[in-house]
């Protein structure tokens, strides 16, 4: 993986520069939009030109009327004074509505690219960054841009729309109160220009330790349980104390930074309007020239509510700024999530599609997670269509890769695997997954009905059949007794379901998917012996005329399995029936002798072995 992605899954800021890239490439997503962006462009433009023209009613007001105390043609000076506030008040509402609606549809695109990038992401992404991460990719970067499309680009434009009508209404009133009206600006700019590199590096800290909060939260929800088992509450407490304070560290930070900012513009502001002031009064008291130049109390006026509007949308501008930043920042990360290319797809002319015999080989198969850590070192074996096969071993000698790498969750360094002779990854991937149903120990459900669960969205998989699989299984008979029967809503994870109703319910899927291979991962552990019996009956059920790979600890379980393939550091070191191997007396015997005590072994051997003495350590 590159350094740019590495940077991205460390939270690391991306530069000082400003990417103009990125820019134009967030740009990019305005252009299903572009009507209502440009029909906003022209309302903001609209709304800042009427806005300009405010000072103006004021000189007119205090030259025309208040002044000379003339009141005709005031009702009709009032209509138009209040005709532009009115159709200020519009112009804005619409903006405002067409801003947001662009916004909210950008965001939704935005974030379903992404949800569709995550869904087809290979599984060692996830096994690589932590959840909360990826999770702020799709909230808070995702809302640091919907800033951007709704208060950012459009209104950065109207900010110097409106800059530049009223640099033009000053000079046309009178050039000179106009220099110095703007003698302050380049103060203002240098303060605005410390205030957006300082903020800057504050909306960075931000955004980087509230990623490490979600990720702290995530871990800590999925883990509650075992958190409280362990009496780890208060250790837990002083690690999320020490995230959230990093985090409101890093807010005060920012908020310092406004805190000076915000007054010191109004400071500068202040002291240019104290020098129109003074000027206007030196030129009133010193000279005539005031009078022969034309300056009024209404030009004053005016001037003094065109320095207050100059400092806002420049001061806004600062604002905006640090928006775009942020929006930079959080686009960059966005779109290095998005352009991360997809190591497992299809290929492009597929050499199998469809439903599979269930042949299975592996090939001199090395593997490994991480470079040159080898999990799996030259493993073959074959495995016919309906053959039930064992894989055992202790943990972390690669029982589970072996059926992860079946399905292609990773792909090999090294040999080939092959699913009805064919290489699987000449298999359409879609296809070739479609052919698998996994049962794990830990079974995983989602959010919804009970019904849903089987189904998980498969139209094909209809209400007649999804109850067909549940009876199967035996299933049907908890189902039934739920409140709402198969329409029981199911909480997050399966939270109120006992972990064999859990599991019959993952068997009743499986089954309603009518795979051509089974995969059963310790999917018999952790219940009682009566949902055992139940579930040992579903399993027998669901492996009828299926090719089934079964990864266990417990031997017991796997004793009827046509093969037992055993695992040890990531080699094939044996394969054989239960009988065959405990008379081999290698790793598999030595795994038994673990389990069970000599009585055992003579009972579950049924005399085939007799008091068999310990094998000499090899």
């Amino acid at each position: 993986m590159s350094s740019e992605v590495t940077k991205y899954h460390e939270e690391e800021a991306i530069g000082k520069t400003y990417d103009l890239r990125i820019v134009r490439r967030l740009l990019g997503y305005l252009r299903p939009y572009w009507h209502l962006a440009a029909l906003a462009l022209v309302l903001t433009f609209l709304t800042n030109a009427l806005i300009s023209t405010q000072p103006l009613f004021t000189k007119i007001a205090v030259d025309s009327y208040i002044t000379p105390r003339n009141t005709d043609g005031i009702w009709l000076f009032a209509l138009a004074f209040f005709s532009v506030f009115l159709f200020r008040f519009i112009f804005s509402y619409l903006q405002e509505v067409l801003l947001n609606r662009v916004g909210q549809r950008v965001m939704y695109d935005l974030r379903s690219q992404i949800y569709a990038k995550l869904q087809r992401q290979e599984v060692a992404y996830f096994d690589r960054y932590p959840v909360g991460r990826i999770i702020t990719r799709l909230t808070s970067d995702v809302d640091a841009l919907n800033e951007l499309f709704t208060s950012g680009v459009i209104d950065v434009l109207g900010d110097l729309v409106i800059i530049i009508a009223i640099i033009a209404w000053m000079f046309a009133l009178d050039w000179k109160l106009a220099i110095v009206s703007l003698i302050t600006v380049p103060l203002l700019f240098t303060a605005t220009n410390w205030f957006r590199k300082r903020a800057r590096e504050g909306f960075d800290k931000v955004r980087t330790r509230n990623a490490r909060l979600n990720a702290f939260l995530q871990e800590y929800v999925s883990g509650a349980q075992t958190v409280q088992l362990m009496n780890a509450e208060d250790v837990s407490q002083k690690k999320f104390a020490r995230i959230n304070d990093n985090y409101r560290q890093a807010n005060i930070e920012t908020i310092y930074y406004y805190s000076v900012f915000y007054p010191l513009v109004d400071f500068i502001g202040a002291v240019g309007i104290a020098a129109v002031i003074f000027f206007f009064a030196w030129e009133q008291i010193a000279s005539l020239s005031a009078a022969e130049a034309g300056l009024t109390v209404g030009i004053l006026a005016s001037f003094i509510q065109y320095s207050l509007q100059l400092f806002q949308p420049i001061r806004d501008l600062s604002d905006k700024f640090n928006v775009l930043q942020a929006a930079i920042v959080a686009s960059h990360r966005i779109f290095i999530l998005l352009d991360l290319d997809i190591e497992i797809t299809s290929p492009e002319k597929p050499k199998k599609t469809g439903k599979a015999e269930g042949r299975i080989e592996f090939r001199n198969v090395w593997f490994a997670y991480k470079e040159d850590s080898w999990v799996l070192k030259d493993v073959s074996f074959t495995i016919e269509p309906g053959e039930n096969v064992a894989l055992v071993g202790h943990t972390g000698s690669g029982k589970t890769t072996v059926t992860n790498l079946l399905m292609r969750f990773y792909d090999i360094q090294k040999g080939r695997i092959l699913l009805d002779g064919v290489d699987i990854r000449e298999w359409d991937l879609a296809d070739l997954r479609s052919n698998f149903a996994v049962v794990l120990q830990d079974v995983f459900l989602f959010s919804g009905s009970v019904e849903d669960n089987i189904r998980l969205g498969n139209p094909a998989i209809d209400d007649q059949r999804v109850r067909w699989a549940a009876k199967e299984v035996h299933a049907d008979a908890f189902i039934s007794e739920l409140d709402g029967g198969y329409g029981h809503r199911i909480r997050e994870r399966g939270a109120g379901l006992s972990v064999g109703q859990k599991q019959l319910v993952s068997f009743a899927r499986a089954l309603a998917f009518d795979p051509r291979i089974l995969v059963l991962d310790e999917a018999t552990s952790s219940i009682d012996t009566e949902t055992e019996q139940l579930i040992q009956i579903a399993v027998e059920r669901v492996m009828e005329s299926r090719t089934s790979l079964v990864v266990a600890h417990r031997l017991s379980t796997i004793q009827e399995c046509d093969r037992i393939m055993v695992f040890h550091h990531g080699e094939l070191r044996e394969m054989g029936t239960h009988n065959e191997l405990l008379q081999l007396r290698g790793l598999y015997w030595k795994l038994f002798r673990l389990q069970y005590s000599e009585t055992d072994l003579e009972t579950l051997q049924g005399g085939i072995l007799e008091r068999v003495p310990e094998p000499d350590a090899a």
